[in-house]
């Protein structure tokens, strides 16, 4: 049976609050570098999107973290599939998510990298699903709180299938 998605967030909404949050980014950050950090896979689509908005200078790198190992509720630690390739120690950090729902994988991953000797760490996510949340993490940028539905679209997907919509959708199955 095939599934059916219907539009939550189309795309000029998405591109307007992606300005917006490039826009506060370059106001903290005047006269400033940053270095973000892409957590895979979803959130590469919206790393890039931020990124072509952001007039500081920018550097980047990617990490690939799971917190649900085989099963679909998270353990609370943290499983680094991909690691940075730089060091962060002294830089301006930005995580970049697509989505946070329960908090577990982001609450885990920057407690780590904090430990790594960031000048500062900042959150910001495309998505934020409150009344999912499991554990309490304070979100810097945030793009749009959503209900708890299942949405794919800029980089979040459905069986690997939808990451390429330029809009962010429902899934009714």
């Amino acid at each position: 049976m095939a599934e059916k998605v219907k539009v939550l967030i189309p795309e000029e909404e998405l591109n307007k609050r992606i300005q917006e949050m490039a826009d506060q980014i370059n106001k903290d950050y005047q006269g400033e570098e940053v270095h973000l950090i892409g957590v895979l896979r979803g959130a590469c689509f919206f790393l890039c999107e931020l990124a072509k908005r952001i007039t500081v200078p920018v550097t980047l790198d990617f990490m690939s973290v799971s917190s649900y190992g085989l099963g679909t509720v998270s353990d609370g630690n943290i499983k680094i599939k991909k690691d940075l390739d730089d060091s962060i120690e002294g830089k301006h950090v930005i995580v970049i998510e697509d989505i946070i729902d329960s908090g577990n994988t982001l609450s885990c991953l920057g407690t780590l990298l904090r430990k790594r000797g960031a000048k500062t760490l900042k959150l910001c996510t495309l998505l934020d699903k409150p009344d999912r949340r499991e554990v309490e993490v304070f979100v810097d940028y945030v793009g749009f709180q959503i209900p708890d539905k299942f949405v794919v679209g800029c980089g979040l997907d459905y069986a690997q299938k939808y990451r390429n919509l330029p809009y962010i959708g429902e899934v009714e199955l």
